[in-house]
């Protein structure tokens, strides 16, 4: 009896029973394409090595060895990969086009070179002359690194293992295709198999492989999401097209904590490193105007201050509009509708904009408090103090609730000059001198301790 067919979405990876010219599941035309089993391709056109029957145990209580860390210099990418490279581990880079990724990386290449590592570098999208007219650029010209331009998988894997590097970086692995997959390089079966077997390869080896990946316009990763499960580190590099500043975000790190960020700043010469990213955040923030407040966030280990503006104006529309950027459209809704249900501030007919500055995103809910903050300031036409930072989270019943790490956001908040903080009470403060401390239990306490009413 015949297989069924199966057809998957190049883009998103749905998969479907019949081939449509449209995919149901992300609405792109003329991404569905017939998906090959691996198991289809010629026997005799396996890659790499021959796999042994044998399967070897370990016992837990052994004296091993934890594999070793390499540091590349470069202090904010090796803050994201959990304090450095580990040998044997596989990190999946992606990002938006031009964002700049190959940059990044070549530069961190260069890093790990100099620090001991054999590297390798493969772009598929370009040739090695313009890799190597990007290092003169950044002034890379005598980083030894060995350049490659190859997309076949076969011949990839066959260099790496007569030149045994320790570290391998593929630009992009959307460009790299098997010969023993009958789909087009790019295809959800191309990807999946050159990222497995790129895995397998340098778990066998003891090579640690960079996999650059493209992303889609609603800035995912393309390809399957097993690929992310295959690799050990997920990292995103993210920024807007009008701010100099880049934020390296770890979404999955199994050597490290996830959420953490590394903050560069680009630059004529290349990516900066960012050592006090609260200094750069809070850099062009001018005088005290209404609808801006200083948040103080945790982003993975260290606390970052960013601020957020509010705009809040009459609504010519019969449906108001509600604009953000920076944070969850869907939280700043569940605000408004607290402030007119718990403390009696409508918002009917009112436009709502809300930014964060920076381009930086924030996802945690500590950040509910001065949202609600920003909102009344733009509402009252009320500015807050320059020197104040304020951060807590919002229930539905208008309670506060503390936020984690209290006593590292004020650290940070008094190393950087401010005076005075708005936090919900029962958090963990500390004893920190210098710094005045207001602390409500409730939106409605809050609200009449800052603007007066409530």
């Amino acid at each position: 009896m015949a297989k069924a067919k199966s057809f998957t979405c190049t883009s998103c990876g749905a998969s479907f029973s019949k081939w449509s010219g449209r995919c149901e599941g992300c609405g792109a035309w003329n991404t569905i394409a017939q998906e090959v089993p691996l198991s289809s391709g010629p026997g005799s056109k396996s890659l790499g090595a021959a796999r042994g029957a044998q399967i070897e145990l370990s016992d837990l209580s052994s004296k091993e060895t934890p594999p070793p860390r390499t540091c590349s210099g470069l202090d904010e990418l090796d803050r994201v990969l959990g304090g450095g490279l580990v040998a044997s581990s596989a990190v999946l880079v992606g990002g938006d086009p031009g964002i700049g990724k190959s940059t990044l990386l070549l530069q961190g290449a260069a890093k790990f070179a100099r620090a001991g590592l054999k590297t390798i570098y493969i772009s598929g999208e370009e040739a090695s002359a313009q890799v190597r007219m990007r290092a003169q650029r950044l002034g890379l010209s005598d980083a030894p690194v060995k350049l490659a331009a190859a997309t076949n998988l076969r011949d990839i894997l066959t260099t790496l293992d007569a030149e045994h590097p320790n570290l391998v970086i593929i630009d992009s692995i959307q460009t790299i295709w098997a010969d023993n997959v009958e789909s087009a390089p790019g295809s959800v079966s191309q990807v999946r198999a050159a990222a497995h077997e790129l895995t397998s390869f340098a778990k066998r080896r003891g090579l640690s492989v960079v996999l650059v990946g493209h992303v889609t316009k609603d800035g995912q990763i393309a390809g399957p999401r097993v690929v992310e499960h295959m690799v050990d580190t997920v990292l995103y590099f993210e920024g807007e097209r009008g701010h100099q500043f880049r934020i390296l975000r770890a979404v999955k790190n199994r050597f490290g904590p996830a959420d953490e960020i590394g903050v560069f700043e680009m630059t004529g010469a290349g990516l900066a490193e960012v050592t006090n990213p609260s200094a750069l955040f809070l850099s062009e923030r001018g005088q005290p105007s209404a609808g801006s407040v200083v948040f103080a966030g945790i982003e993975g280990t260290r606390p970052v201050l960013v601020e957020l503006q509010a705009l809040v104006a009459p609504s010519p529309h019969s449906q108001p509009r509600r604009t953000v950027v920076g944070w969850d459209g869907g939280r700043l809704a569940m605000i408004l509708a607290v402030l007119e249900a718990r403390c009696g501030i409508p918002f009917t007919g009112l436009d709502v904009y809300l930014n964060v500055a920076g381009g930086m995103k924030i996802s945690e809910p500590a950040a509910d408090l001065a949202v609600a903050a920003a909102l009344l300031s733009a509402r009252e036409d009320a500015a807050l103090p320059a020197d104040t930072v304020v951060f807590g989270e919002i229930s539905l019943s208008g309670a506060l609730r503390p936020a984690p790490q209290t006593e590292n956001r004020l650290k940070e908040a008094k190393k950087l000059g401010f005076t005075a903080a708005i936090a919900p009470a029962g958090g963990k403060t500390g004893t920190e001198a210098g710094l005045e401390l207001t602390q409500a239990t409730d939106l409605t306490g809050f609200v009449g301790e800052v603007f007066g009413a409530g």
